[in-house]
């Protein structure tokens, strides 16, 4: 049982429902290797977003809203953060301001230091606060491959914002 294999499988599970629609960075393109998980749905499923991470997370509280059950991809947690409004201020508290749970996926990863080591920037892990800033949201850190499909597939079944980290423990990617 390896990370990508998980993932794949994962993916699919998310892809037989016919409200998602994977949208994000290295979704429609490769480019990093989130997109190998995603390489085998079709093109119709994913929405490639140019950069720009706190519009991605309001677009996928639109598409929410417009009957879609988005699972947004950021290919690395450092970079979720710069979302930060649209996670907290918004997504989050949408229960608070309407009644209503935003049925959302959020899916990143902390990144590798194999084979190359990216530097600091890229290799963040950011989850502890975001479960502080984030009380209804939740804020699931994966670090076992077996987890992968449950999680995934806990999040499919239970409405609400969810944000799924994935953290392999050796720190180097998927293999």
């Amino acid at each position: 049982m390896n990370w990508k294999e998980e993932l794949s499988k994962a993916m699919s599970l998310l892809a037989a429902d016919p409200r998602v629609l994977f949208i994000g960075q290295s979704v429609g393109y490769p480019g990093h290797l989130l997109y190998s998980t995603l390489a085998h749905i079709g093109p119709a499923r994913r929405l490639e977003l140019p950069v720009m991470e706190d519009a991605q997370c309001g677009v996928s509280l639109g598409l929410f809203l417009a009957g879609w059950l988005p699972v947004s991809i950021y290919p690395r947690l450092d970079f979720l953060i710069i979302a930060a409004n649209q996670l907290i201020n918004h997504l989050d508290k949408w229960v608070e301001m309407s009644g209503v749970r935003p049925h959302v996926i959020i899916r990143s990863m902390v990144g590798s230091n194999n084979p190359l080591d990216p530097g600091p920037q890229h290799q963040q892990d950011h989850s502890e606060a975001l479960r502080l800033l984030m009380p209804h949201t939740k804020i699931v850190k994966l670090t076992r491959p077996e987890d992968v499909v449950p999680f995934y597939r806990e999040a499919l079944a239970k409405p609400g914002p969810w944000v799924i980290i994935e953290a392999p423990p050796k720190r180097r990617g998927y293999d």
